[in-house]
């Protein structure tokens, strides 16, 4: 299933989309448990398929079969009493998937050739940095480039989001622990990030995490390994590798993280990048005002968004 987090009429749903074809999914759900005759139909539906993504996720693998059902029952009663249960993908916008994280967790030097690439050594644990949820925006928006810099860089990434709180859990169940996957461009103030031996303040401008354009859900989507990753800036290919060549894999990174903090669903973990970063480009070459950054992920999809030069008011 591919979930989305869509917006209408500025309202904020979780849906599914099949084919170009939207299912809010709470409504859906509320309009079919009305159709078995049951009361507090609205009550019911927020409980076990809640508009909101973080909610939803909260209810496992229960709230996912449940949508399915409402995906199915929307599909045959596109419309009931006024009420729309089918739109368009033109006629909403899509945000991101995870539009509020609890935890954005990165792993830093998790791909052979950027490691290398950067003069680095191969990591004995993973190296982990963090984003804040403000960083996120959606498959449809720009790219913010805020005038506190002008090297700023591109990053593709793998990401996988938690379905299930995850507490020292092993590596053999850990991706029972995954709701889904999706992508994410951690976008990088290049000469802020190293301006200090800590990262995140070149990480977490504000919008530098566009995200989606779905959550592939993990029945989909079994195998983490073996997808190609391809970035191309204005169509030309910048980087390009596979989820096997991850140092730690999702497994070991659930396994990992869920022995230091307690995971929580909707808590989202971006993998690490590959080789062929601007920053690491001889001359080096970093994004500018205009140029479309798309980023292509075997079984997801691809993440297409544009940078803008913001112009700060005085």
């Amino acid at each position: 299933m591919k979930l989305i987090t869509f917006n209408r009429e500025g309202a904020s749903r979780v849906g599914a989309i099949i084919d170009n074809e939207v299912i809010d999914l709470n409504l859906a759900y509320q309009v079919l448990v009305e159709s078995e005759g049951k009361l507090r139909a609205r009550q019911i539906a927020e409980a076990f398929v809640p508009a909101d993504m973080n909610g939803f996720l909260q209810g496992g693998k229960e709230s996912v079969e449940l949508a399915k059902n409402a995906i199915q029952f929307a599909l045959e009663n596109r419309e009931n009493k006024g009420r729309k249960l089918v739109f368009s993908v033109y006629d909403v916008k899509l945000e991101a998937p995870v539009p509020n994280p609890g935890k954005m967790i990165c792993v830093g030097h998790n791909y052979r050739e950027h490691i290398l690439e950067m003069g680095r050594e191969i990591p004995k644990f993973p190296v982990l940095f963090a984003k804040f949820s403000d960083t996120v925006i959606g498959p449809e928006d720009d790219i913010p480039f805020f005038p506190i810099s002008e090297q700023l860089d591109y990053e593709a990434e793998f990401a996988f989001v938690i379905g299930k709180k995850a507490r020292n859990v092993s590596q053999e169940v850990a991706l029972d622990y995954v709701a889904g996957y999706t992508i994410v461009n951690d976008v990088t103030y290049r000469d802020i990030q190293r301006r200090t031996i800590q990262w995140l303040q070149g990480k977490t401008v504000e919008g530098s995490a566009p995200m989606g354009p779905w959550l592939i859900t993990s029945d989909e989507l079994t195998d983490p390994s073996g997808l190609e990753v391809v970035l191309t800036v204005n169509g030309e290919e910048r980087q390009h590798t596979n989820t096997a060549n991850l140092v730690f894999s999702v497994q070991y990174l659930v396994g990992f993280l869920s022995n230091l903090v307690t995971l929580e669903p909707g808590d989202v973990i971006l993998t690490g990048t590959p080789g062929g970063v601007g920053f690491a480009m001889n001359p080096q070459v970093f994004l500018k005002d205009g140029d479309i950054v798309k980023i292509s992920i075997d079984k997801i999809g691809s993440l297409e968004n544009k940078v803008k030069k913001v112009i700060e008011q005085e």
